[in-house]
């Protein structure tokens, strides 16, 4: 059949306006739910995130500003989440890995080429992400900070501290899914500025490696935490999914099993 390999264009960015053909997981939803008692939760990519699909050289007729073409894409996942709150979703995660991108000066001044500033991308980036969870009783929202996943990689390191105080107190999810697996992510110093109505989800347990995290380790780590977030306001998970993509990581299903075994087995000796 030949090498069908696309090569990734030198300028990437939409040329039309955007419109709604379909949602882009409701069918899914609707499928799982049918077929299980648990809770289901749904991902969705934070708008701000499409802001890799925006170019000041090939968009401009369509969007002349990064802010028009991303209140549409906003507009389009707020749809998406009232349509998935009418049908009894009740656990809808936004996963946002560019805002951890800012904190690297090469990552940051790609995204700052596309017109903001980092004081925007922590004011506007995070009003649109609001604009998306819109007003939903019964409806708990996750906001998923990560610094790469897909094929093992690994793409930025530093403190969450110059974005702790803007996205953790303005965000307005219920639950803050913090990537902590190694020393690339800093102290938890910034979790001081989580607020008393947020839980802090700490992925302590690694995606990306086949390494075997002991209870007795993640639970020490996580009564370390304790000293910024009581224990009751804090929860443990892998630091991302175990695949972000078909492309897959460097693991085996015996390997996430046992990462998962790992995890419940610390909850129930730290939380009972």
């Amino acid at each position: 059949m030949g090498d069908r390999t696309v090569e990734r264009p030198a300028t990437l960015g939409v040329v039309g306006k955007l419109r709604r053909r379909r949602f882009l997981s409701v069918e899914e939803f609707v499928y799982a739910r049918a077929r299980t008692d648990r809770t289901i939760k749904v991902t969705l990519p934070s708008p701000s995130l499409y802001a890799n699909f925006w170019s000041p050289e090939v968009s401009g007729k369509a969007y002349p500003t990064l802010d028009e073409f991303l209140e549409d894409v906003a507009e389009i996942l707020r749809e998406e989440v009232e349509e998935l709150a009418r049908l009894g979703a009740t656990y809808i995660q936004l996963d946002a890995p560019h805002y951890p991108l800012l904190l690297d000066p090469k990552t940051r001044e790609f995204y700052e080429a596309r017109g903001w500033v980092l004081d925007r991308w922590l004011s506007r980036g995070i009003e649109l992400d609001n604009h998306v969870i819109g007003e939903h009783p019964g409806v708990t929202f996750a906001f998923h900070l990560c610094r790469g996943n897909q094929g093992s990689r690994w793409l930025v390191s530093g403190s969450y501290e110059p974005l702790a105080r803007r996205i953790f107190g303005g965000i307005r999810a219920e639950r803050l899914m913090l990537e902590y697996d190694d020393e690339r992510s800093g102290g938890f110093e910034p979790l001081a500025n989580v607020p008393e109505d947020k839980i802090a989800v700490l992925g302590l347990v690694t995606t990306k490696t086949p390494r075997r995290e002991t209870p007795e380790e993640l639970e020490a780590r996580l009564r370390e935490a304790s000293g910024f977030v009581p224990l009751e306001r804090l929860a443990l998970s892998p630091q991302c999914g175990f695949a972000t993509s078909v492309i897959g990581n460097a693991l085996s299903v015996e390997d996430e099993e046992r990462k998962l075994h790992a995890i419940v087995e610390t909850a129930e000796r730290v939380w009972g």
